[in-house]
């Protein structure tokens, strides 16, 4: 039920106590790291509340009036308590925080997690961090289910659920064996790109819905051409330097096939080929403790 208003809140008990345990309105002062006219006025409320005083003031200092000790023996099982429910918040919060379980989508989790891992572990070295990996449909999936605190996805395509903050930017990009006919070239036209077969990521991965979503926009009526289907990046790269076929990856994921000349990227004309990556959540629920600090970190520039 509501406590009355005559109800003394737990600073200005707790204050009470110290003055009658240090004897003085000043050493309490001290000890709170307050002025001392501080206590004095939140004493005097104290006793509007109560409608008793509870100090009498000495030369010597301060002593408890006969109501003060008996409300000062109350409010001691009071503050008592207080400080258990606060020890036990304390435990709660260093229970949460020992452990955090992160989704990311594959090509967050392989070329930006570790960097951003490296800031988490110097803010919270005690900290435990699982990494669950998977396309953006089943961060998504992880998330909601609460099997992850924070995740970290590629798609526009999102469940209502969850919220969504954009904590960086990346660019798809073709690449293609060095023997390919467009190895040779400096740029291809999106409607050359929409006619030929790629070899793309499997359905509800970020990278192949981003690049669905920029074709489909770009070249009204496009559909898929699918040469081959495969649910790993470094699969895809493997398979585009074979000569399979080209496809569409992130800048991130082929950033080292493409300064050793292991894969050949020309620009596409035509197209908006950027992207967001976001961090996600369930609606109303912000990250906290961890979670909370790698998403801060997620959002600093690289």
């Amino acid at each position: 039920m509501p406590l009355s208003p005559r109800v003394p809140d737990l600073a200005a008990l707790d204050l009470l106590l110290s003055v009658i345990e240090l004897g003085s309105l000043g050493r309490a002062a001290k000890a709170h790291g307050i002025s001392q006219p501080s206590v004095s006025s939140r004493i005097r409320y104290l006793e509007q509340l109560v409608g008793v005083p509870v100090l009498e003031r000495t030369t010597l200092g301060s002593r408890p009036t006969a109501a003060g000790s008996l409300i000062a023996e109350w409010a001691r099982d009071v503050v008592d308590a207080a400080a258990r429910l606060d020890a036990g918040i304390d435990s709660l919060r260093a229970q949460r925080d020992s452990r955090l379980r992160v989704a990311a989508s594959q090509t967050v989790a392989e070329y930006l997690f570790p960097k951003w891992l490296v800031g988490l572990r110097a803010r919270m070295p005690g900290t435990s961090i699982a990494l669950e990996s998977g396309n953006s449909a089943e961060v998504a999936k992880a998330v909601l289910e609460g099997r992850a605190g924070i995740g970290f996805v590629e798609s526009p395509r999102l469940p209502t659920e969850l919220e969504s903050h954009v904590v960086g930017r990346d660019r798809l990009v073709v690449v293609v064996a060095p023997g390919h006919p467009w190895a040779r070239r400096a740029e291809i036209g999106a409607a050359e790109l929409a006619r030929s077969p790629l070899i793309y990521r499997e359905p509800g991965s970020g990278t192949r819905n981003s690049f669905e979503r920029a074709m489909t926009a770009g070249m009204p009526g496009w559909e898929p051409n699918v040469a081959l289907e495969l649910s790993s990046t470094t699969a895809i790269k493997t398979a585009v330097a074979d000569g399979i076929a080209p496809a569409v990856l992130s800048s991130l994921a082929v950033a080292t096939e493409l300064a050793e000349g292991i894969l050949m990227s020309p620009m596409v004309t035509g197209l908006d080929l950027e992207r967001q990556l976001r961090a996600v959540w369930p609606i109303g629920q912000k990250p906290t403790g961890p979670a909370r600090d790698l998403y801060a970190i997620a959002c600093r520039p690289l």
